[in-house]
This record gives structure tokens, C-alpha cells and sequence, in this order.
């Protein structure tokens, strides 16, 4: 949520690193999927927040976002409707039709795992569900990408290529980010790019990819009320999500599933 100047190097295949993300990775991945299962119509973002927090706590894990130096009101960001990211949780009521991303970062044994997924509540707009189908499948287009020697430009470029087919805006100042001890490491992870540039993956590597779209222009502002919330400017519908990913010896492994379907 807040980037910091701390740099990731290759850990060589840290196993201590990667155990610790691989469990932590399972757990989140678990409880997202079981978080889409239990929103309904005529909940609160405050009661969704509530039980998130205790399932975090039940699976053994900790609550990320309570360990920001700005203090975030909740331990899961949900982001409704013109709501783009960093949703703080209120009092809001869902209502049938409503778009609603969750983005959660959960730590277990010292290491950060991070992951997102936006769906509509009941049933709702076939704008809205397309444009959640298309970013879902640019998110898979990214994490397809990795493997040692391919450079960040190349997911950047998926990302966008897929975003861009089907008609969405491309938010550029909120990115995809490495991620380990820390919640946000560098280098960025943009949802742009152009092919052979940037960081070149290195086996151990860690990264968080996530698209972020819109319906209309992807121009954004911080709510002055929260202080937290990204609203998109034209009042447009937003979409994210995101997953966390393991460079392997010979290409990938997704780290927080089952909280997208593979495509």
C-alpha cells in the first residue's frame, strides 16, 4: 500500500524464504476464496472487514496492514464500486449489482504474501463483469510471462496488451511491486511496458503483478475523507487484481491461488 525505497535482491532460492511464502501463500489464497463466498447482499464493508480479521488470526497468520507506520482503519482494503484500491472499510452497506475488489496482505513467519480479486455482488452489469473477466485474464497473461532472463517490460507489456484489446482504461500510477520481508519492495511492477527492458527475474525473486482498470479514464485521487480510498475521477467503475509469484528455476509458481481461476 505504501512504497518504501527498500530494495530486493535475488535470495538465490532462499528456502527458509519460500517455505515461509509458500505456506503464507496458501493461507491467503485459501481465505480469499472463501471471503467470495461469503459476501452478500446487505453486508457492511465494516462486518466483511471484522471477519476477515478473525480468519486471518484463526489460520495463524497476521494482519499486514496493522503494521503500516500510517495507520490503516481495517485489515483488508475493500474498494466498492468507483472505489479504484485502497478502499479504507466503512460503514457502506452492499447492495445486489455492486462491484467490489478485496486486496489483503497477510504476513506468516516473517514474510509478506499479497493478493486481490474484484467481483460483483449478486448479480450486475455485463460492462462491469466483462472488464473483471478481461483484467482477470491480463493478470494471467502477466504471471505467464515470468521466468528467469524475461524482463519486467515483458509482463508490463501482456498486462497492457490484454487491458488495451478490450477497450480498458490503464491506471499507470499505481504498479505491481516486488514484496518479501517487506509488504512493498522494489522494483515496481507496472501494468505497462515495453518488451526487453527493465529488471531482468532471477530465480528467488518475489513480485506481486496487479492490473488495475477502469470502465471510463483511469485518472484517480486520494478521498480527502479517508484519507485512503483511490477514486477514479470520472466516477467510472475500477477493477483489480492480483497475485503473488515465485520466480522458479524454470518459469513460475503462483504463490496465493485459489483466489483467481488460472486462464
Amino acid at each position: 500500500m505504501i512504497s518504501n525505497d527498500t530494495l530486493c535482491y535475488n535470495d538465490n532460492m532462499d528456502l527458509e524464504k519460500i517455505t515461509a511464502m509458500r505456506a503464507g501463500g496458501k493461507i491467503l489464497g485459501q481465505l480469499l476464496a472463501d471471503l467470495k463466498n461469503h459476501v452478500k447482499p446487505g453486508m457492511s464493508e465494516k462486518e466483511i472487514d471484522a471477519w476477515v480479521r478473525e480468519q486471518i488470526i484463526a489460520r495463524g497468520a497476521g494482519v499486514a496492514y496493522d503494521l503500516l507506520d500510517d495507520d490503516f482503519p481495517g485489515a483488508i482494503c475493500i474498494s466498492t464500486n468507483d472505489e479504484l484500491v485502497h478502499g479504507a472499510p466503512s460503514d457502506y452497506i452492499l447492495e445486489e449489482g455492486d462491484k467490489v475488489s478485496f486486496d489483503l496482505v497477510i504476513t506468516y513467519q516473517g514474510y509478506c504474501t499479497d493478493a486481490a480479486f474484484t467481483m460483483l455482488v449478486g448479480k450486475g452489469s455485463p460492462a462491469v463483469k466483462n472488464m473483471i473477466h478481461a483484467t482477470e485474464q491480463s493478470l494471467w497473461a502477466g504471471i505467464h510471462e515470468v521466468a528467469p532472463g524475461k524482463h519486467l517490460g515483458d509482463i508490463g507489456a501482456a498486462v497492457e496488451a490484454i487491458l488495451t484489446k478490450n477497450h480498458l482504461g490503464i491506471i499507470d500510477n499505481y504498479v505491481g511491486h516486488f514484496i518479501g520481508k517487506e509488504m512493498h519492495m522494489r522494483p515496481d511492477v507496472p501494468n505497462f511496458g515495453t518488451r526487453g527492458t527493465g529488471y531482468i527475474l532471477k530465480p528467488g525473486d518475489t513480485l506481486c503483478i496487479e492490473p488495475m482498470s477502469s470502465l471510463g479514464k483511469p485518472k484517480n485521487h486520494v478521498d480527502k475523507n479517508d484519507g485512503w480510498s483511490v477514486l477514479l475521477k470520472d466516477g467510472s467503475i475500477g477493477c483489480h487484481c492480483e497475485h503473488t509469484v515465485l520466480v522458479t528455476e524454470t518459469g513460475y509458481e503462483v504463490l496465493t491461488l485459489p483466489n483467481c481461476p488460472e486462464h
